[in-house]
């Protein structure tokens, strides 16, 4: 249980833990890389652990203790079939992204995860892996876990994908880079580039181009040394929409990754008028950094949708709390996709928001917040949600009142030491 109220203001300089995806995959494509690599910055939660736990079934020596680890890998070639079920947990990206690696190994493989993964759909990824040689069975028709893998032999293919989705992309990528000739991947719209970026500093050589990215198959990835994971711009979103909503707060958030195809959280928070600033830009390992500063300002409602939803869906529930108190109407559309996250995002936010006297309306493919709302505390459920438990911890900030957040734990996944940095920050006397 997770205890929240009434914040006179948010100040402070913190960092916040690592970037999910960038760990996830710095864990993966070292441990498919021949060689010695140490990553800093890397994020402790449970699903990038999944990761971690799911390569050393596979015979990859990997030590973490808090947010460094070291990976020794023998290569891609050296990893060995599996004597135990992979189990994902929680982790969308673990499932997807080792189907794409697992669909060009020579041996057979099991992938399950929690209660949540169970329910997620599949198909979008052993779809096109299944047109490109892997043989994949699972519930379904392999629409849903477990997922039964027996790769080999993979040959290149266009795919044009109907969603813009990196898991899906990233899957498909991994695999062509096994395969047999060209893989080119089409999208609707430009969705996260982590996999491009990180694959390329391990001296793959891709193609991105407007609308998609294409691979050669066979090429070697070369180890890289030291991997530095930036913080991640989702978790920091939290953070920075507390100080946004709370009266008379100031907070700098230093470190944090400002991939592109990550920052509609901020052209957001810009459009609704947000006092922030972008400083200290730099790269790391391919990867935009800057600290931000955020100060209170009035904030005004917004239409959210189209091509930047996908630079902005994890995001998407803390904007409904910020957009519970801007001046105005706020409609969110084009996110069909949070219905298939850890819940129905959609339902659950409406939901728990309700229950603290927002007025907010679910819509197929998103929802519409009425701003203004004079927020009362109120015992809210994480529905076992990282993102859902977060926002609503937010949300008690600025009500009257106390507000529980149940099986705050999840938490976790993506944000440990949530409730320590709210502690540092908040200033409520």
């Amino acid at each position: 249980m997770l205890t929240t109220k009434r914040a006179k203001r948010v100040a402070g300089e913190i960092k916040v833990p690592g970037d999910k995806s960038i760990s996830h995959r710095a864990v993966m494509f070292s441990s498919m890389a021949k060689g010695t690599a140490r990553i800093y910055g890397f994020l402790p939660g449970a699903d990038c652990l999944s990761t971690i736990s799911c390569f050393q079934k596979m015979g990859v020596s990997i030590e973490q203790n808090g947010d460094q680890v070291i990976v020794e890998s023998a290569g891609l070639d050296g990893l060995n079939e599996p004597h135990e079920i992979l189990d994902v947990g929680n982790s969308g990206t673990t499932i997807r992204l080792m189907s794409g690696i697992l669909a060009g190994r020579s041996f057979h493989s099991t992938l399950i995860g929690d209660e949540s993964i169970a329910r997620r759909p599949m198909k979008r990824v052993v779809e096109p892996l299944k047109k490109m040689g892997a043989r994949i069975d699972g519930r379904a028709d392999g629409n849903f876990t477990p997922l039964a893998i027996r790769g080999g032999q993979l040959s290149g293919m266009e795919y044009h994908s109907p969603v813009a989705s990196a898991q899906v992309k990233s899957a498909i990528i991994l695999a062509g880079l096994q395969a047999e000739g060209l893989t080119t991947v089409y999208e609707p719209h430009l969705s996260r580039d982590h996999t491009e970026r990180m694959l390329s500093s391990f001296g793959v050589e891709l193609n991105s181009f407007d609308g998609g990215v294409s691979i050669q198959g066979g090429q070697v990835m070369r180890q890289q040394e030291e991997i530095h994971v930036p913080g991640d711009i989702s978790s920091a979103a939290f953070v920075l929409a507390a100080a946004a909503i709370v009266p008379g707060s100031q907070l700098t958030v230093r470190g944090v990754g400002v991939n592109p195809t990550r920052t509609g959280i901020i052209d957001v928070l810009l459009e609704m008028g947000a006092d922030l600033k972008v400083e200290n830009e730099r790269i790391q390992n391919g990867e935009p950094v800057a600290d931000l500063t955020i100060s209170y300002a009035h904030l005004k409602g917004m239409e959210i949708g189209g091509a930047i939803i996908p630079r902005l869906i994890d995001e998407i529930p803390i904007i409904a709390v910020m957009a519970s108190q801007a001046r105005g109407t706020t409609i969110i559309r084009d996110a069909e996709e949070l219905k298939v996250k850890e819940t129905n995002r959609i339902d659950v936010m409406v939901q728990e928001l309700r229950k603290m006297g927002a007025q907010v309306e679910p819509t197929e493919d998103g929802m519409i917040i009425q701003g203004g709302a004079n927020l009362t505390g109120a015992r809210c459920h994480s529905h076992g949600d990282h993102r859902i438990g977060m926002s609503m911890a937010i949300a008690g900030l600025v009500a009257e009142g106390e507000t529980f957040i149940e099986e705050a734990e999840a938490i976790n996944v993506s944000f440990p030491g949530f409730e320590q940095i709210l502690k540092e920050i908040v200033v409520d006397s």
